[in-house]
């Protein structure tokens, strides 16, 4: 692939900068051809690469992506933006990470509730499952977010909290629940105000906000997670890309983002800029609170040489979406790597956006 085929932005104006040398041009080249390659095929229908270092960055847009402020459905990436809403009510002194979650939410308690605490909710050790039982059927009968709220308090723990590592897209909507109750805000307005707008997210929104469905990049259902009705024939109105999903704004799976978004976000940490958490929360957020022996965790973040591609230093932290999404940032090199398809994470192994990142993480030795 030529390099005058990259759409450069920033402040790589020109080809020969600082940033495409250290970089290694030629393993960039190939991580842009293997998505190059993805969409020419129709394997992947549309995807964005965006890589960043320092005060330089560059983005390339494929195959359905219009341009590099193409918005798609982020998956589980998601999960970081949300409780990233919720710790500015940190910062303010609203909560602490040991509080019980009966504090806000009286009525989770008996079986072992009274112990979960938010940093157990923020770190995957709640007990809480990931999807409900009955997930489907809210799904399906277009269940607002307080009523998956209601089933989640009610849903028996599968371990006492802190005893193991299960990740739970349930812990994070109790927590975001939380930051509703305090705030008195709904997640996707709080979202908007106390995240987007700070860091100037202007493709991006919980839910679709300002935008409509026809802004937004289609995910390939056929291949879909099965608890997004991935593969159903009947799942039309509740699946990925239905109008009911793609406005409800879970806090577990239904933001919208641009890669070039995505980078202000991870940078929020990268750089501690002070913009919508404190310097010492960030540091926080991207620190491991689990156990030895269990998956390292930030605060609604992964973190260590799991959170990035291999040869990614084990500072690195980020997140990633069964959507087909991936976002990471290492500090060692102080680079950030965004990877968004419309490919979802099942359909095949390796996932071109796994491939693709590697290829970036190769191009920073």
């Amino acid at each position: 692939m030529k390099r005058r085929t990259f759409i450069q932005c920033g402040l790589a104006t020109t080809l020969a900068t600082p940033l495409l040398a250290a970089l290694q041009q030629d393993r960039l080249d190939d991580a842009a051809e293997i998505l190059a390659r993805a969409t020419s095929k129709g394997q992947v229908s549309a995807a964005v690469l965006h890589v960043a270092q320092r005060q330089t960055s560059f983005t390339r847009a494929f195959g359905k992506a219009q341009s590099k402020d193409a918005m798609f459905l982020l998956g589980s990436i998601s999960k970081p933006i949300a409780m990233t809403a919720l710790m500015t009510l940190f910062d303010k002194g609203e909560f602490k990470l040991d509080d019980p979650l009966k504090k806000f939410i009286p009525q989770f308690t008996g079986d072992g509730r009274d112990n979960v605490t938010m940093l157990h909710l923020l770190t995957h050790v709640s007990g809480l499952p990931d999807q409900l039982a009955d997930n489907d059927k809210l799904r399906k009968n277009h269940a607002p977010l307080s009523e998956f709220v209601a089933h989640a308090v009610r849903t028996p723990l599968q371990f006492a909290a802190g005893s193991r590592y299960q990740y739970s897209s349930m812990a994070i909507l109790l927590a975001a629940h939380v930051a509703e109750l305090i705030s008195g805000m709904d997640i996707l307005t709080l979202v908007d105000r106390a995240v987007f707008q700070p860091l100037g997210m202007k493709h991006s929104a919980q839910g679709l906000g300002r935008f409509t469905i026809d802004d937004m990049v289609r995910v390939q259902t056929e291949f879909g997670a099965i608890e997004s009705g991935g593969g159903d024939p009947n799942a039309k109105d509740w699946d990925w890309n239905s109008p009911y999903w793609r406005k409800l704004g879970a806090p577990w799976g239904g933001t919208h983002a641009s890669a070039p978004d995505l980078e202000k976000f991870l940078a929020e940490f990268l750089l501690e800029k002070g913009a919508v958490v404190k310097p010492e929360t960030a540091r926080l957020m991207v620190t491991n609170h689990n156990k030895a022996g269990q998956t390292p965790r930030g605060l609604g973040l992964s973190v260590g040489t799991g959170a990035g591609s291999p040869g990614c230093s084990d500072k690195t932290f980020g997140h990633s979406g069964s959507t087909g999404t991936l976002a990471w940032a290492d500090p060692a090199s102080q680079t950030i790597c965004v990877v968004l398809t419309s490919l979802p994470a099942r359909a095949v192994q390796p996932h071109p956006r796994e491939l693709a990142a590697e290829k970036v993480a190769s191009a920073v030795l």
